[in-house]
């Protein structure tokens, strides 16, 4: 089983090939390039460089969200274009749970932030003991005040992730929270494949792959803040 996963929901765009024993080629890369720009090259450049064809891929795993609207959108697009060429599946992996996994060689409360702008964050509490991951909250979004006050809640030891954290470093270190190590600060492709070989029984035909987005985009909370016309 060799799935191809892809994560842009994010400042960083990363692809994997990851199988059941080992992760066979991940191409990460965050620069000032849009998702769009980079995504497909590194894909080719990937399989090229790890000696695949596309039709050595048995399912496609994609980060389904929450994150930037944007990278949904591109993400999606990519995994349901290749799906649809290669008649294969795909597998959608909650893009809080992906980070959270980076993390699960520690034992106590991870907590996964992304920046979700207007001063809120993505955001999800999780348990992680013996190398297992049990979600303990909903898939939030919500200010930064209340997503520490419910990690001070779990009495763990807790660990934020996520590039939410570049912009709240000060509260969480305040409340004496720590944060992962550079290496596994954001998301990785590696880790939605990991989640998807678990989850395989999930896996969905590209027509029924939709991104999940928790809140609406700006354009369309702008479009239902707008005085609505009356009709005669």
């Amino acid at each position: 089983m060799n799935i191809l996963a892809i994560e842009t929901t994010g400042h960083a765009a990363s692809v994997a090939i990851v199988c059941p024993d080992r992760i066979i080629a991940e191409h990460s890369i965050s620069n000032q390039l849009t998702h769009s720009q980079v995504l497909l090259p590194m894909i080719d450049n990937m399989l090229t460089t790890a000696g695949f064809d596309k039709r050595d891929i048995n399912l496609v795993a994609c980060s389904s969200g929450p994150g930037s609207f944007t990278g949904l959108r591109i993400g999606a697009a990519a995994a349901k274009g290749l799906a649809f060429g290669l008649g294969i599946k795909i597998v959608p992996v909650a893009t809080l749970d992906a980070l959270a996994y980076n993390v699960s060689y520690r034992a106590g409360a991870i907590v996964p932030i992304m920046d979700a702008r207007r001063d809120q964050v993505y955001t999800a509490v999780y348990a992680c003991h013996n190398g297992k991951i049990q979600q303990k909250t909903d898939y939030l979004a919500c200010d930064m005040d209340y997503i520490l006050a419910e990690a001070a809640k779990t009495g763990e030891n807790v660990m934020f992730l996520g590039d939410g954290v570049a912009v709240h470093h000060q509260k969480i270190a305040a409340h004496g929270f720590c944060t992962a190590p550079a290496t596994h600060m954001l998301q990785r492709a590696a880790s939605v494949g990991a989640i998807a070989l678990k989850n395989t029984h999930h896996a969905v035909a590209p027509r029924d792959f939709a991104p999940f987005y928790i809140r609406l985009s700006q354009a369309e909370r702008e479009r239902d803040c707008r005085p609505k016309k009356e009709t005669i």
